[in-house]
């Protein structure tokens, strides 16, 4: 008795490998064309300081509407300040000034007067470009730091106003 033959059907992989090689050095050449001057960067990452020091960015309500809440979460103030939260836990750590309430749970809830303090804090280090060591100098030496701060937002609103109404003339 013969025995029998079996024979099996294999697919032509090195083939397969060949197109995928041809692929990917298609995908390695679109790469290649998006490190132009027009692509589109990525949202990780540390941020520019260009990028960063735009003012219009912040997003706070007035005074009256932030005190609506007793409370904000992290996610809150981060989204207003447009910041990392874990920017905003690392500024907790160093400012003495800053004291959220936190739950059992260790959830971060932030007092409008924490959210101004933190608006001092930013103006400081984004766009008067303290260091932080600088900036809990100032913060430190000056008790009154947040009523200047508080007149120099109320004179550029002012400055922004008149300039609308020059504008309207």
């Amino acid at each position: 008795m013969a025995p029998e033959q079996i024979t099996f059907a294999f697919d032509d992989s090195s083939s397969e490998k060949k197109a995928d090689k041809k692929k990917s050095g298609a995908a390695k050449q679109t790469a290649k064309d998006l490190s132009s001057p027009g692509k589109i960067k990525s949202p990780r990452g540390r941020k520019n300081l260009k990028d960063i020091v735009d003012n219009d960015s912040i997003e706070i309500p007035e005074d009256e509407i932030l005190f609506k809440k007793s409370y904000y979460s992290i996610g809150d103030v981060s989204k207003m300040f447009n910041e990392n939260a874990s920017l905003i836990r690392y500024w907790e750590n160093e400012f003495d000034i800053l004291k959220p309430k936190k739950n059992a749970k260790g959830d971060r809830f932030f007092r409008p007067e924490d959210v101004k303090n933190l608006k001092l804090i930013h103006h400081l280090l984004r766009q008067r470009k303290y260091t932080i060591e600088g900036a809990k100098e100032f913060l430190k030496s000056n008790k009154t730091a947040s009523e200047k701060f508080e007149m120099i937002r109320s004179l550029q609103k002012l400055k922004s106003f008149l300039n609308e109404l020059k504008a309207s003339l």
